[in-house]
């Protein structure tokens, strides 16, 4: 039975590798669990619950000499030379950004996996911890950024006077940029956001942000994260950034490319438009910052009194949280490098996600991993056929759409006028039926419930309408098929809301899932 050390890690990090939960899991897949003295206090967790949970607290000394360490930040020197020999340690380790790191932990004949290595791929997305933890991150950005701006997020009307509503800005519609929009429009603020990738508009919207979109061509991510934008497009979302500093009261910057220091998006004459009194946060400080003068960790004040937030912590000041989170996405990792569920951790470099995240094997360095390709590459128009032929389907013109409304309108007529009875009427209540079914289907909004069942709700009602005009019918076998119809229909509309309303009450306190 192999054994697992949970280590404390440094005074500037309140986050654990593992929860008592967690630590269930990692037992159940035939380990035995190690955890330091300590560890899990910042984060919420006594000694006490992990005793509770079957593990066993320890010395420092004794968690790193587990044959497995699970760590959150990269190892310090002093850190790396406690491992045993022939050790596993699987932590955050930057590995594009430190190669010294990865040179360190290979003199030592350990193999390391990094957690911020796994490939964007769908089955590996329960391993995400960057995703986890950036999610956290920029829900907690605006929690910063509310707190020093010191006035409301929403408007409102007073009798004292009317308040008009914070102006946000997200440079960035990932993980953290979503959850940051998330959070500053559920505080009621007026919300907006950029990104190199135009498809990320309709979920920009979904949660009630704007899409500014930068009118200039991008080269599509292959692997799931980002990439370098052109010299077209970063001039151009300059320019937008100038316009926007001068009108919004906070700007959160999340723009990251993996392996590069980040991007340079806020310039010093941006800040010097913005109002005092207003915020930036930058959650790129910790790999040189996407706002110029923002300094990794700390709080800035500039001469015009804007307030930049270089803040490096920000998951780890919802610790208690964040250690689930990213305990459960080591457990999952963990898992899927235990097959046998016997305790005994392998490597299957056939497995993409066990390759990607390998950066040192038994002392043998294996980054950088073999590129994982997770989206479709564009394909390459051949030369005589124009460049836009393979573009989003064209639009239908006004002239077409009028000649199809036309031919349908004199179908309606002909058949009326020309069909046997009682074809006209069933016809009729057909036509009506789709008009109808369109325009409702097209104006349900999203946000009552999922798009799918706002879509099925929406033709089941349209069925519902049409059987209840065919229930009165003469023809007993119309009336039979119109009542199923009714039945059938009313079942999928009832069921849709009951799931609906489950869905909505994992988000209530005190709701039931």
């Amino acid at each position: 039975m192999t054994q697992i050390g949970i280590v404390q890690e440094g005074p500037d990090e309140a986050r654990v590798a593992a929860t008592p939960a967690t630590v269930q899991t990692l037992q159940k897949l035939g380990y035995q669990v190690v955890v330091e003295e300590g560890a899990g206090e910042r984060s919420s967790y006594p000694d006490e619950e992990y005793r509770q949970a079957g593990a066993q607290v320890v010395s420092v000394t004794d968690a790193w000499a587990s044959p497995v360490v699970l760590k959150i930040n990269a190892p310090t020197d002093a850190e790396i030379a406690r491992l045993s020999d022939g050790a596993t340690l699987i932590a955050l380790l930057s590995p594009a950004l430190r190669p010294e790191l990865v040179e360190s932990l290979a003199q030592r004949g350990i193999t390391a996996l990094a957690l911020d290595a796994v490939p964007r791929i769908s089955r590996a997305q329960s391993m995400d911890v960057l995703s986890s933890m950036a999610n956290i991150a920029g829900y907690r950005a605006i929690v910063e950024a509310a707190h020093e701006f010191g006035r409301f997020f929403t408007g409102q009307v007073t009798a004292a006077g009317k308040v008009p509503p914070a102006k946000v800005l997200v440079a960035g519609a990932g993980v953290a940029g979503l959850a940051a929009i998330g959070a500053a429009s559920s505080l009621g603020a007026i919300v907006r956001a950029t990104d190199p990738r135009p498809e990320v508009a309709d979920q920009v919207s979904s949660i009630g942000g704007t899409y500014i979109p930068v009118d200039v061509e991008v080269e599509k991510s292959a692997d799931g994260y980002a990439k370098a934008t052109s010299a077209d497009y970063d001039r151009r979302a300059a320019e937008i950034y100038t316009e926007q500093a001068a009108d919004v009261d906070i700007i959160v910057t999340t723009a990251l490319i993996p392996g590069r220091a980040a991007p340079r998006l806020i310039t010093a004459s941006d800040i010097s438009l913005m109002k005092p009194g207003s915020v930036i946060v930058d959650m790129a400080a910790a790999q040189g910052g996407n706002v110029e003068g923002s300094v990794a960790g700390e709080r800035i004040v500039t001469d015009n009194g804007v307030i930049i937030l270089g803040y490096t912590d920000l998951a780890s000041r919802l610790a208690a949280q964040a250690s689930q989170l990213y305990g459960t996405n080591v457990a999952n990792l963990v898992a899927l490098l235990t097959p046998g569920k016997d305790g005994a951790l392998t490597l299957d470099f056939d497995d993409v996600v066990q390759r990607s995240v390998t950066v040192v094997r038994d002392g043998e360095v294996t980054w950088p991993p073999p590129p994982v390709q997770v989206a479709a590459a564009p394909t390459a128009s051949a030369p005589t056929q124009e460049p836009t032929a393979l573009a989003e389907p064209q639009k239908m013109s006004a002239g077409r759409r009028i000649g199809l409304i036309v031919v349908g309108i004199a179908a309606l007529f002909a058949v009326n006028a020309f069909a046997p009875d009682p074809l006209p009427q069933h016809f009729t209540v057909l036509m009506l039926s789709v008009v109808i079914g369109f325009y409702v289907i097209g104006k349900v909004h999203h946000a009552l419930h999922t798009p799918l069942m706002s879509v099925t709700n929406a033709i089941s009602g349209v069925i519902i309408v049409g059987a209840m005009l065919q229930i009165t019918d003469a023809n007993p076998v119309v009336q039979v098929i119109a009542a199923v119809a009714v039945l059938v229909a009313s079942i999928n509309i009832f069921g849709g809301f009951a799931v609906t309303r489950r869905m909505l009450s994992m988000f209530t306190k005190g709701g039931t899932q």
